[in-house]
């Protein structure tokens, strides 16, 4: 523990998959997230909760999404685990903080405050919390899942309505790092320390950025997913992140091979837009870290860095419909969405994805992508760094999830967890990472579980026994075969039973459904899930 109390930021990518920063393998551009990496630690087994909102719960909370309502995504099912939104059995990381004396803020998407569709009239009231009523004293950002990155919808400040003007220079990115900075303005140090979560909606779709970002980027993806993905294993190997043992597990079975690809250029396009909205992510993360070394607040500042997801292979379905996209741009133009040959991405007035070979190619090594919880979709590149007590250049092994980041955050800050929870038997369900961001040996004491539309896992130290709804366990020994390549489930019978003894009990436990209970549930939501966001038809690229 340090001797004074530190500044904690805590920064959030939206759908990144666990290849896609510099230090993680990629050739995409990220020297502010790299030099944080390798000037303080990565963690190469960290997993979060395969989706935006489930992850976005557990992270503020340090409890299951099912414990803090929000077990699916904003939609309200009918039973307390899946409502929605934030209910009152849990303490956010806000309200947990203040208990120490932090100011605390919030920059960007939230996400886990129910149904807004395109308006914010419901902000604040109890079925709709927002940021400002869940313990920050200043927010700015989207309420809703995504949208636009020019004219965004559930744009607010505090539970204030913000309208972007036709005239305006705006790009979300950059603006939610100017409301971040202006936040900070006057606060910081051992007197005034603060908490603030940035959660940028880069990179997921649509496909926006500035026209001088994507030029940086192109021609950078001519040599195709299929190569990109064998360059980035390679570099994971070299860089100490993976193990030389782990074979890259094959090309997805939707995707072709990229010398098949009729539309070469187009493709390579759409990777580069992507690219170039990871660039200004870390370009505007840069001028955090600037704020922070003028003010002379950096060497006792803990950075946190992640993604909420792995890469996403979604035709443009978040919540399960597309109603996050506006009928036209500022000035008037019709906005088209959908994957359009004829186009370029980046625009205002296309709302596009990057797609499934892509986001093989994101989620590199790894099997799948959001939404599942095989590690392509529940891996993320992990970032920390504190300078006055993070030692520089340290890789950890030892698995660990976005449930450890509260009590992580309560310890370095000395805040007093059982005053926020007022009573209340709302237990933290992570473990300390003080002990290895220190550099110091740990292991974890309990498994990790982790379960999202029926997709259900256990880690449980080397072994991982995992389900894609609604098909059957499957059992992997990770220490070995990190990429699940080899299903041992029938040779240990015995170890699959009582690990999804296990996965049962805490399934009972935090309220998760059975797959046929959550099928009913979405049939009678009229919800769009599971495969249902990854199989609309979508114009190429892949075969359906």
């Amino acid at each position: 523990m340090p001797a004074d109390r530190p500044n904690i930021i805590l920064i959030l990518a939206d759908d990144m998959g666990y290849s896609d920063i510099g230090c993680f393998g990629s050739e995409i551009h990220t020297p502010t997230l790299d030099a944080l990496g390798r000037g303080g630690s990565r963690f190469s087994q960290f997993y979060n909760y395969a989706r935006c909102c489930p992850t976005r719960a557990a992270l503020i909370t340090g409890r299951h999404p099912h414990q803090s309502g929000v077990g699916h995504m904003t939609a309200d099912f009918g039973v307390a685990p899946y409502q929605g939104y934030l209910n009152q059995d849990c303490v956010t990381i806000a309200e947990a903080l203040k208990t120490a004396g932090y100011n605390t803020f919030m920059a960007g998407k939230w996400h886990v405050g129910g149904d807004y569709g395109e308006g914010t009239d419901e902000a604040g009231d109890p079925t709709h919390p927002t940021p400002y009523t869940r313990g920050f004293n200043q927010h700015y950002g989207i309420l809703t899942g995504g949208g636009s990155y020019f004219d965004p919808i559930t744009l607010v400040r505090n539970d204030c309505a913000v309208a972007v003007s036709a005239a305006e220079d705006y790009y979300l990115t950059d603006a939610i790092t100017d409301a971040a900075l202006e936040m900070l303005e006057g606060h910081g140090g051992p007197d005034d320390p603060f908490f603030l979560y940035m959660a940028y909606t880069a990179p997921h779709w649509p496909l926006h950025a500035r026209p001088e970002d994507i030029a940086n980027c192109q021609g950078r993806y001519q040599v195709g997913w299929d190569e990109l993905r064998k360059r980035r294993h390679e570099e994971l190997k070299g860089q100490g992140i993976l193990d030389e043992k782990w074979d890259i597990a094959p090309r997805n079975e939707l995707s072709t091979a990229w010398e098949n690809s009729p539309r070469q250029e187009w493709e390579a396009s759409r990777m580069a837009t992507y690219a170039a909205q990871i660039e200004a992510m870390d370009r505007n993360i840069g001028r955090l870290v600037s704020r922070l070394e003028q003010t002379g607040q950096r060497d006792n500042t803990l950075i946190v860095f992640l993604s909420d997801n792995g890469g996403c292979a979604e035709f443009l379905r978040e919540d399960g419909h597309i109603g996050i996209c506006p009928t036209q741009t500022r000035d008037g133009r019709p906005v088209t969405y959908g994957n359009h040959y004829d186009a370029e991405p980046g625009p205002e007035n296309f709302f596009m994805s990057y797609d499934l070979p892509w986001a093989n190619a994101s989620n590199t090594p790894f099997r799948l992508f959001k939404h599942y919880v095989h590690e392509g979709g529940i891996s993320t590149p992990f970032v920390a760094n504190w300078p006055a007590e993070i030692p520089a250049g340290g890789i950890v092994h030892s698995p660990a999830c976005i449930l450890d980041l509260m009590p992580t955050f309560v310890e370095a800050a000395g805040a007093d967890y059982s005053a926020a929870a007022a009573g209340r038997d709302i237990p933290m369900e992570g473990e300390s990472l003080i002990k290895p961001l220190a550099g110091q040996a740990w292991s974890r004491q309990d498994p990790i579980f982790i379960e999202h539309e029926a997709n259900c896992c256990v880690r449980d130290g080397e072994w991982k026994l995992v389900r894609r709804h609604p098909g059957p366990w499957e059992l992997y020994n990770l220490e070995q075969d990190r990429t699940e390549l080899t299903n041992l489930a029938e040779s240990e019978p015995a170890r699959v039973l009582k690990m999804s003894a296990q996965f049962d009990e805490f399934a009972r436990r935090v309220g998760s459904v059975n797959g046929a209970e959550f099928d009913r549930m979405v049939v009678e939501s009229g919800w769009a899930a599971g495969d249902d966001a990854v199989s609309a038809s979508r114009p190429g690229g892949y075969a359906q």
